[in-house]
């Protein structure tokens, strides 16, 4: 897929994310459209898996440690086939498996995530379980800047150092916004790219909504070899809709009819 098909696919992509949290009338909008761009890549041109094969040992495994986001992977996932698109207007309707956090009742969800930290421990064990079967298969996490303080981040970090976890790439989805305000407010946790140096991570910055920084920067894992890959992807939270872009209030948000189509157009306004 070219860059052109996939920078429109981000758009498509927003746009059904915004569709499915109106009907929905719930989700984590300004989330899920600041880690759409990294979510189109990594299934899109990256990872190693699909429908034929979620069952192989030998596929990547994607874990999406902000699971609150789960409106972006539900929607990628469709797109790939895990799933008919018609099952997510049943999101977070009675009985229905599309819930608001990822659940492995969900085909192609690797983990249930959504408790803030847990994602990353998943990944770094699912990365040491390939090295010690001698396979071949790659671990991606998504982490939101906010769940970072979670202690049981920093005891994977160290973990996946320790066991020189080349086959792990955790992203950041850095858009410097969390439920409660900006992350420098809440909890400050900089500098990550020196801290995570410290603790024997490789660590690259990448504009997260650069289709073409995005495909180098994941076409250069692993960074070094021996060493767990870190990537943080500068976002925007709302990305793509200028009224929800930076705005804290769209951590947890739905548009009402104007607002989605003001949002509509605005996407439209920029499909190449």
């Amino acid at each position: 897929m070219t860059a052109k098909e996939l920078k429109n696919r981000s758009v498509n992509y927003r746009k059904k994310i915004l569709q499915y949290i109106v009907g929905a009338n719930a989700g984590h909008t300004g989330g899920s459209l600041s880690c759409i761009d990294i979510l189109n890549v990594l299934y899109n041109h990256v990872l190693n898996v699909s429908p034929a094969n979620f069952s192989s040992p030998d596929r990547d495994r994607y874990i999406q440690s902000k699971g609150h986001t789960v409106e972006a992977l539900y929607v990628v996932l469709s797109d790939k086939g895990f799933f008919p698109e018609q099952d997510l207007e049943t999101l977070c309707r009675y009985q229905s498996n599309y819930i608001g956090h990822p659940t492995k009742k969900v085909n192609g969800v690797e983990q249930n995530t959504g408790a803030l930290g847990h994602g990353l421990p998943m990944a770094v064990g699912n990365a040491l379980a390939a090295k010690m079967d001698d396979r071949d298969f790659r671990v991606f996490t998504l982490l939101g800047d906010g769940e970072l303080p979670e202690g049981s981040n920093w005891e994977a970090f160290l973990t996946g150092s320790h066991y020189k976890l080349d086959n792990l790439c955790a992203i950041l989805d850095y858009n410097k916004l969390q439920i409660s305000g900006t992350t420098a407010e809440v909890c400050n946790t900089e500098p990550i790219d020196a801290k995570l140096e410290s603790f024997g991570w490789s660590v690259k910055h990448v504009d997260g909504h650069d289709i073409e920084a995005l495909i180098s920067t994941f076409d250069a894992l692993p960074f070094e070899a021996g060493k767990p890959s870190f990537i943080i992807a500068h976002t925007v939270k709302g990305k793509g809709v200028s009224y929800m872009e930076h705005h804290v209030k769209w951590h947890h948000g739905v548009p009402n009819e104007q607002q989605y189509q003001q949002a509509l157009e605005e996407l439209d306004s920029v499909t190449i």
